[in-house]
């Protein structure tokens, strides 16, 4: 579950990725259509882009190396939800930026109702973890 002190999330997914999964908060902005991905980004500024590989199909790649390109995105944590693993490509989007990988497996291994708002919910207190990491130091 993201809590409302969370940071502000982009969800780039397909349209019924969001109704399942993340109705109800107000935290995270939905877009479906990837030319909108950069002016969303620039009126949000959220802290954590979520990207379902299935919908960004091709433009996955242009869309990473712009954002690790520009130091205006360096501090946006990038995750990706894949439907399989596979170490290639895996490997490949993590040298492009992808700071974490939710797999589909791995939201069967929980309970269906709360998968993948947990495994979101990670994320972002990990990031938040870190945060606090930085500041005590």
């Amino acid at each position: 579950m993201i809590r409302t002190r969370s940071k502000k999330v982009l969800l780039v997914a397909p349209s019924i990725f969001p109704d399942q999964l993340l109705a109800e908060y107000d935290n995270v902005k939905h877009i479906s259509a990837i030319t909108t991905i950069f002016p969303t980004i620039h009126e949000l500024k959220p802290h954590v882009i979520l990207f379902d590989h299935a919908h960004m199909a091709d433009h996955m790649e242009r869309v990473l190396r712009r954002l690790q390109s520009n130091i205006f995105y360096k501090n946006i944590k990038i995750c990706c939800y894949k439907q399989k693993e596979s170490p290639r490509a895996d490997s490949t989007l993590k040298v492009l930026g992808v700071d974490h990988m939710i797999y589909h497996e791995d939201l069967k291994k929980e309970s269906k109702s709360n998968a993948a708002l947990n495994a979101i919910n990670n994320i972002i207190d990990a990031s938040l973890l870190k945060w606090v990491a930085g500041v005590g130091n």
